[in-house]
C-alpha cells in the first residue's frame, strides 16, 4: 500500500498534477495516520509527521511521487442568514462564544446541526436552512497561518 507522506496547503502544490483525490468530511480531515480510500478506489495510508487539519483544495504527496487532491465531502449543516450585517456580526459573536466550528462568509454562516443552537439563532431573528454542503470552518486563532506545509522543504514543483 502506498503512503501519503506530505501535506501541502492549497496554494503550495501543483493541483493540475493530481491523479486522484480523497473526499473527506471535516472530522476526517484532521489526521496524522489513517487508511484512506481514494475517490478512484485505491487504499492509501495517510502517514504524516504530525496531525494536520486538511482543507478543501490541499494536496497530498504520495510516496511514489503522485499527487492527491483533498476534497471536502458534503455533510449535513445548518445555514444561517441574518437580515443585516450587524445581526450577522452579533451571530458570529454568539457562536464563537460557544466555541462552535463555524464556516463564515459575508452573507451566511454554516454550523453543524444542533437543535439548541438552531432555536437560539432563530430566536435572534436569523433564518436557518438545513442543507448538505462541504464544511470548512474557520481554523481559529491558534492554527498555523504561516503558509508552511508539512512536507519536505526545498522541493520543486
Amino acid at each position: 500500500m502506498e503512503r501519503a507522506i506530505a501535506h501541502f496547503n492549497a496554494r503550495d502544490w501543483p493541483v493540475d498534477l493530481a491523479e486522484d483525490g480523497v473526499t473527506l468530511a471535516f472530522d476526517d480531515r484532521h489526521r496524522r495516520r489513517i487508511r484512506l480510500r481514494t475517490d478512484g478506489g485505491e487504499d492509501i495510508l495517510l502517514d504524516l509527521p504530525k496531525a494536520i487539519a486538511m482543507a478543501h483544495g490541499d494536496g497530498l504527496r504520495v510516496s511514489d511521487g503522485r499527487w492527491l487532491a483533498v476534497r471536502a465531502a458534503p455533510e449535513p449543516l445548518l445555514e444561517i442568514r441574518c437580515p443585516t450585517a450587524l445581526a450577522l456580526l452579533r451571530m458570529v459573536w454568539h457562536l464563537g462564544n460557544r466555541h462552535l466550528p463555524t464556516d463564515v462568509t459575508e452573507e451566511r454562516l454554516r454550523i453543524r446541526p444542533d437543535h439548541v443552537i438552531e432555536a437560539m439563532v432563530e430566536g435572534m431573528g436569523a433564518r436557518v436552512d438545513k442543507i448538505t454542503a462541504p464544511f470548512q470552518p474557520e481554523g481559529g486563532a491558534y492554527d498555523d497561518h504561516s503558509g508552511e506545509h508539512s512536507g519536505e522543504h526545498g522541493h520543486d514543483h
